[in-house]
C-alpha cells in the first residue's frame, strides 16, 4: 500500500467522515423517495422524478453552486440557518457532506427502487386482506425485501461520496484539514510541480477505494438475494 503523509492521511480520515455522513444523510430521505417513485401516482411525478435525478446529468460545479446559493452564509436557506440557530454549512465539513449526499442521492434512490419494484405485490396484498396496517406492512414485510437494495444503495452512495470533487470545491472551497477530501487532495498536487509520485499513490488509494466499494456492494447483494431465496 502507498506511503502517506501526515497530510494525506488527513484527507484521507475526513473523507471517510464525510462520507459516512452523506450517507446518513441520504438513506431516510431515498427510502421515502424511492417508496414514493415506485408506489405512488400524482400529478407531476415525471417532474419529481426528474430533480430526484438532476444531479446524474447536472455538472457537479453548477450543483455546489445551487447549494452556494441556498446554504451559503448570505442564501435563503443559509442566512436563516445562521440568524436562526447559528449553523453555518458553507466552508466546512458539514457542507462537504451535504454537497456528498446531494451527489450521491440518486444513486441510492435508484437501487432502493428497483428492489422496491421487484417486490411481489400479492404479499402485500394478502397482508392487508388480514388487517396488517401499512405501516406494519413496510416493516415486516416490504423492508426486510428490499434490504439488499438498501445495502447495495449505501454502499454505492458511500463510494460516490468518497469521490465527490466539484460540488464539494464550489460550496465549501478546499481548506486543508476541514473540507479537503482525498479528490481536492489529489487535485491540490496535480496543480503543483513535483508531486507526480504523489498524486500518483493518492490516485492508487482513491481507486482502491472505489474498487473494495463496488466489490463489497456486488457482495453483499448476493448474499442477501441468496437468504431471501433460501
Amino acid at each position: 500500500m502507498p506511503e502517506l503523509s501526515p497530510a494525506e492521511i488527513e484527507a484521507l480520515s475526513l473523507s471517510l467522515k464525510i462520507a459516512l455522513w452523506s450517507v446518513c444523510i441520504s438513506l431516510p430521505f431515498a427510502v421515502a423517495c424511492a417508496w414514493v417513485l415506485a408506489r405512488v401516482d400524482f400529478p407531476g411525478k415525471l417532474l419529481f422524478d426528474g430533480l430526484v435525478h438532476l444531479p446524474l446529468v447536472l455538472p457537479p460545479v453548477a450543483v455546489g453552486y445551487l447549494l452556494l446559493i441556498l446554504l451559503g452564509r448570505k442564501g435563503a436557506v443559509g442566512a436563516w440557518m445562521m440568524e436562526t440557530f447559528g449553523i453555518s454549512v458553507s466552508f466546512n465539513w458539514k457542507g462537504a457532506a451535504i454537497a456528498a449526499s446531494v451527489m450521491a442521492f440518486p444513486l441510492m434512490v435508484r437501487a432502493i427502487r428497483l428492489s422496491i419494484e421487484s417486490i411481489d405485490q400479492r404479499l402485500e396484498a394478502a397482508a392487508r386482506t388480514l388487517g396488517a396496517k401499512r405501516l406494519d406492512i413496510f416493516f415486516t414485510i416490504t423492508l426486510p425485501l428490499i434490504l439488499p437494495g438498501i445495502l447495495t444503495g449505501i454502499v454505492l452512495a458511500f463510494a460516490r461520496s468518497l469521490g465527490e470533487f466539484g460540488a464539494t470545491i464550489t460550496f465549501v472551497s478546499n481548506i486543508p484539514g476541514e473540507t479537503r477530501t482525498l479528490p481536492l487532495m489529489l487535485y491540490t498536487l496535480v496543480q503543483s510541480p513535483g508531486n507526480n509520485a504523489a498524486a500518483f499513490e493518492l490516485m492508487l488509494v482513491l481507486i482502491g477505494l472505489s474498487l473494495f466499494a463496488l466489490a463489497l456492494s456486488e457482495i453483499i447483494a448476493r448474499y442477501m438475494r441468496g437468504r431471501l431465496e433460501g
